[in-house]
């Protein structure tokens, strides 16, 4: 099944991508892009190397959007610029892919499963001043994702295997035999943008000045704008020794940055002043900005003023220093003009009041959209949804005011800005961030910080760290966040941290420190109409009722949590409530009122773009409809929940695919499926710390040891554990109608004899899961041979599978008896 597209990732012909829109005509390079896209079907990585301003991440972007429709995968463009931090790159992935850092330190472990069987391609942009780190993650990637490829841009190469440089040259220069050569046409096109109408009758001087220019399409483009000043003869004569342009195979960074810095020196030398002083406050925006922030942060009511910022925005916009989305409304700077700001801010003193106000004014401007967005209770969704989305699109301008908040130890504002934003990361479903976040503004001085805002950040972490499953630091954390918070009068954020305890005492065994939480909860959020935290009591007093087997208590808190739910109008909690309410009606065998709810709750979790709880909903719903014998439907759900889970690289939602296709193979009669599923379900549970539903797996074990045998059962469970959870996934998936389970009776002496002593040694191997490939490495010999010796025994043993020769080896191998006895008390210590 298909996904729809997410905020930000479009998608072309069913393919999926991120790559923005190109903001004017593509001139030139026409050979450059035919002979990158032939390379792309030969190169796993090609990195496009050249001097600043020469339009490597123009080209790059150009070429992906070529190539989109061959990569079944996606197309995902990975901006490198904004990152300081040279761990954070493989995060920055993960959040392009949406892969969940659930398992702190290992997030290339989620970026390798979800693109191991990925046929995608990855657009690193600006690599050059995390080159080292690049480097390593690249290679990485590439010996574990075969079907991966990446194209980067940056001034220096990866210097890895494999890596193919390409060489990005200037524009084609005019001569007397192409006088409209390639930076000609780029110039001209971009002059008559800016209204530039005559500016063809002086093509000498534009000839003059693209070669001056060299052909840097940078150069040439803020060339262009100035065009409705003055003309390309005088531009020319302005440009008389102002550049020495470096050879393209020059790797001195400092020389490249004088030739990029002489070309935007030139162009800011030509602003008015108060130009130039927008052009340094602008520089203080991580990303896109809209014109309501620009006026929040860059006017000071003296200097510049709110009602000029519109006007002077607009003269940079004209003059290519900014650059304005017509669509959205938004801006945002070239990174190269930004670092020049930045300096020029930094020189005249301007920089640390400029982030100052920035993170204040964000700080603000980030709790207005979570005080309209999740405490106005009541508020029609419409308007509670548009706070939402723009608390989400200033999540990095976020990142960038809290690192200053770090850099200058401003520990009250970077706390607040934090305890607004945490909402908008779980909304998303993912709270990683959260905890670098809240770590390190936590570790400052918090002398000057409020108790009650110190207890809410203590318990914000709790709360990320519980979705990490680190499990012992968020108890710890939320008793001491709740005895902060309890000091002070109640708020929405006290009624979190106890849901929050209820939590992870339920998860760690201790059910009555979960319940005296749980109660005040409920008492705390009845007194003072908490309408969020009253339903969050609701779902949690069903989820005990159900563990303590009160179907009917269940099924009635949850129509209060539904009905809670509707009343504060917050979708995100209508939504939880009704997956709640189809738990309760499977548990009590009412499996059209199951799918019901689940089904309703699937668009709403769509819209809020939550890809953990949509896998967690696709996969309940999958469950559901193989118990009511529609498996196809089945087949679909649980396929779409498990490429979420290998998207966000979700482990605990992994177990719950695994579970629902234990349940569709029992249901089709496929007990070694069922098993073989219930097996990595238990495997990857235990992993992750988590408990699972030992009553299924018991009854499922029970029959299936009464039709297959203790010997064959434990053989299956032993599989099962060890196998990938994907190639579980695709063992029953990928079959439609599954034959009936073969008898295996014991094979006639003849058939063991018949076996070579390799082909023994490569049915032992199949025994663990293992794939041809992986096989072959293992004896040193090629797939093909091995593929040779699998079909050979297929034939002498009369199978149709590889899964029975697996079975049926460990069964009859030397010491098969032994193996079993093993296995049995292996099935026997995780199930009971």
């Amino acid at each position: 099944m298909s996904l729809p597209p997410t905020p930000g990732h479009p998608m072309t012909a069913h393919v999926q991508h991120n790559l923005p829109a190109e903001p004017n005509r593509f001139v030139g390079r026409a050979r450059d892009v035919a002979e990158l896209s032939a390379l792309l079907r030969e190169q796993r990585v090609i990195t496009l190397c050249g001097v600043g301003g020469i339009g490597k991440s123009r080209l790059s972007l150009h070429v992906a959007a070529e190539v989109v429709e061959r990569f079944a995968g996606g197309v995902w463009l990975v901006e490198l610029a904004r990152i300081g931090n040279a761990e954070l790159i493989a995060h920055r992935i993960a959040e392009v892919l949406g892969v969940r850092d659930e398992v702190p330190g290992r997030v290339l472990d989620g970026l390798r499963a979800r693109l191991r069987q990925a046929d995608a391609l990855l657009v690193l942009d600006n690599c050059e001043h995390l080159v080292d780190r690049c480097a390593r993650l690249v290679a990485a990637l590439m010996a574990d994702c075969p079907g991966v490829r990446f194209l980067l841009t940056s001034r220096e190469p990866l210097r890895i295997p494999g890596e193919l440089i390409w060489r990005v040259p200037p524009l084609e220069l005019p001569d007397e035999e192409h006088p409209h050569a390639e930076s000609v046409l780029l110039f001209v096109d971009r002059a008559l943008a800016v209204g530039a109408r005559a500016v063809t009758d002086d093509m000498d001087d534009i000839v003059r000045l693209c070669r001056a220019l060299d052909g840097l399409p940078l150069a040439l483009e803020l060339a262009a704008a100035r065009t409705s000043l003055l003309s390309p003869g005088r531009i020319a004569d302005r440009l008389k020794n102002r550049f020495q342009l470096l050879t393209t195979g020059d790797r001195t960074a400092p020389e490249r940055q004088r030739t990029l810095l002489a070309t935007v020196e030139w162009s800011h030398e030509l602003l008015r002043p108060k130009e130039r002083m927008l052009l340094r406050r602008l520089s203080v925006f991580a990303g896109h900005f809209d014109l309501d922030l620009a006026e929040q942060v860059c006017a000071d009511g003296g200097m510049v003023r709110a009602c000029e910022v519109l006007d002077l925005l607009n003269g940079l916009v004209d003059k290519s220093l900014v650059q304005r989305h017509d669509a959205s409304g938004r801006y945002h700077l070239l990174e190269t003009i930004k670092q020049y700001a930045v300096e020029r801010a930094r020189e005249v003193g301007e920089e640390a009041w400029l982030r100052d106000r920035h993170l204040r004014l964000i700080c603000e401007a980030q709790e207005r959209c979570f005080t309209a967005g999740s405490l106005a209770d009541r508020m029609p969704w419409p308007a509670r949804f548009a706070y939402f989305g723009r608390g989400r699109a200033l999540l990095d301008d976020c990142r960038a005011a809290v690192d200053w908040a770090m850099e200058s130890g401003n520990a009250p504002l970077g706390l607040r800005l934090c305890r607004a934003t945490v909402t908008i990361l779980a909304m998303r479903g993912d709270l990683a961030e959260a905890v670098d976040w809240l770590e390190r503004l936590l570790g400052l001085d918090l002398s000057q910080v409020p108790p009650d805002v110190v207890g809410v950040a203590k318990g914000g972490l709790a709360y990320a760290l519980e979705a990490r499953d680190e499990l012992a630091r968020a108890a710890e954390l939320i008793v001491e966040s709740i005895e902060e918070q309890r000091r002070h009068p109640y708020s929405h954020w006290l009624g979190v941290s106890y849901a929050v305890a209820v939590t992870v005492f339920l998860r760690t065994g201790q059910g009555d420190r979960a319940a005296r939480y749980l109660q005040e909860l409920d008492e705390a959020a009845t007194a003072h109409d908490d309408l969020f935290n009253l339903a969050t009591a609701r779902m949690a007093q069903l989820n005990l009722a159900l563990f303590q087997g009160q179907v009917r208590q269940a099924q009635r808190l949850g129509e209060q949590a539904l009905a809670l739910a509707e009343e504060s109008g917050h979708r995100w909690t209508i939504a939880r409530a009704l997956t709640h309410l189809g738990a309760v009606a499977e548990a009590r065998g009412d499996l059209e009122a199951a799918r019901s709810h689940h089904t309703a709750a699937l668009p709403l979790l769509r819209e809020l773009d939550n890809r953990a709880e949509l896998a967690r909903c696709l996969a309940k719903l999958g469950r559901v409809a193989a118990q009511l014998h529609d498996h196809a439907t089945a087949r679909e759900n649980v396929a779409a929940s498990l490429v979420l889970c290998r998207q966000t690289g979700q482990r605990r939602e992994m177990v719950r695919v695994l579970v629902a296709l234990s349940v569709l193979a029992q249901s089709e009669g496929d007990l070694d499926g069922a098993v073989l599923a219930a097996a990595a379900a238990s495997a990857l549970r235990e992993s992750i710390g988590q408990h699972g539903n030992r009553a299924r797996t018991h009854e499922l074990l029970t029959l299936a040891r009464a039709r297959l045998g203790e010997t064959r059962v434990a053989a299956l469970w032993a599989r099962g554990r060890e196998q990938h959870p994907d190639e579980v996934a695709r063992r029953i998936l990928d079959r439609e109608s599954p034959p009936p389970s073969p008898s295996f009776a014991p094979a006639p002496e003849g058939r063991c004899s018949a076996l070579t002593p390799r082909e023994w040694e490569i049915a032992g191997l199949l025994t663990r899961g293992l794939s041809n490939r992986a096989i072959a490495a293992d004896l040193v010999i090629s797939p093909a041979t091995v593929a040779r010796h699998v079909a050979n025994m297929m034939d002498k043993l009369g199978f149709a599978s590889r899964a029975q020769i697996a079975v049926w080896a460990a069964e009859h191998r030397p010491g098969a008896g032994d193996l079993a006895g093993e296995g049995d008390r292996g099935v026997e210590g995780h199930c009971g």
